[in-house]
């Protein structure tokens, strides 16, 4: 493995995990599922836009990179279909016009062989910077599988966090130094906080990595600042969509961790000036010190474009190296 880039002390920058697909890879991900193509043409293919991501975000200067996921669908099917114990269900509307397969926990879980592994690695022999591990926590994994063999709740997400803790230990011992477990179901259920905690000090507990949990889209100050409890270094959370209202919370109850702070709002077409992102960062600055804030997106960028991920990304770097510089 190369020597790894050191990551920045100010206003270090990162993505959530997601993003789009290239037409290619869409229309191979289709094929496949026609029985048109191999696995092996499709697992080239998914290489090939992989290493497109790793460059797009080499050129832009971002310091921790991500894999971008092209090889997974949906953040839990992709998991259940790789875990013993799990079948997969028809389509299951979410919002709108979403839809999603869903996990059904149907035995005992278990899991015969590393998961992300062999793609994080893949990813990060491309580059000298880090590559961020990225697994869905035990807790959504849970709460959003249906559950037909544990006998409740706690009981299916203990299992699923001995699951994702063995993958995150896998990822460290192949030398992931930062580790992203995200939570997005987390604030569906403030009275499941202590579960979700009891979860993640499975995974994490004893684990050599940089932690992080990933919650966007939900009633977060229910769950703050409870939320503070999460046994992980960094904390990720959805910020621009919101009108940055989770702010004033953090002037009433310090925010103790690094925070990963999104400035670009992933379900808008618009693209962000370099004005606006700034004015973001600046709302963060006035309420938490540089050295906490990480910058990011709100949360993954796959339901965009190539080209408006790119754009956004682009004015989100040009924003923060402008910061940095008066900063110092």
């Amino acid at each position: 493995m190369k020597q790894m880039r050191q990551i920045p002390l100010l206003l270090p920058t990162t993505t959530v995990g997601s993003f789009p697909k290239p037409p290619y890879l869409t229309r191979a991900r289709n094929d496949f599922a026609a029985r048109k193509i191999s696995r092996e043409q499709l697992t080239e293919l998914e290489r090939k836009a992989t290493r497109f991501w790793v460059e797009e975000q080499e050129k832009l200067d971002i310091d921790l990179l991500v894999d971008g996921e092209q090889y997974r669908g949906d953040m839990t099917a992709y998991f259940a279909e790789n875990v013993r114990g799990c079948q997969i269900s028809g389509l299951v509307r979410s919002y709108g016009n979403r839809y999603y397969k869903k996990p059904i926990v149907v035995a005992k879980l278990q899991r015969p062989k590393p998961i992300t592994v062999p793609w994080w690695r893949f990813a990060q022999n491309l580059t000298e910077r880090p590559v961020l591990g990225m697994l869905t926590g035990p807790y959504t994994m849970m709460d959003w599988s249906f559950n037909e063999y544990y006998k409740n709740r706690r009981e299916c997400a203990l299992a699923w966090a001995d699951i994702v803790a063995e993958e995150a230990f896998d990822l460290a011992k192949a030398g992931a130094l930062y580790i992203q477990i995200d939570e997005p179901a987390l604030s569906a259920r403030p009275e499941e906080m202590p579960l979700a905690i009891e979860t993640m000090k499975r995974v994490t507990r004893g684990l050599h990595a940089k932690t992080a949990t990933h919650i966007c889209y939900g009633d977060f100050e229910k769950i703050y600042p409870a939320v503070l409890k999460m046994p992980v270094h960094r904390i990720d959370l959805e910020m621009s969509n919101s009108g940055f209202d989770l702010l004033p919370y953090f002037r009433r109850h310090k925010f103790t961790k690094d925070i990963g702070y999104g400035v670009l709002d992933v379900h808008s077409h618009h693209i962000e000036t370099k004005k606006e992102v700034k004015s973001r960062i600046e709302l963060a600055l006035k309420v938490l010190p540089a050295q906490q804030v990480w910058v990011d997106p709100d949360c993954g960028l796959k339901t965009r474009t190539v080209e408006e991920a790119l754009a956004k990304l682009k004015v989100m770097m040009a924003a923060v190296k402008e910061m940095r510089k008066e900063l110092t």
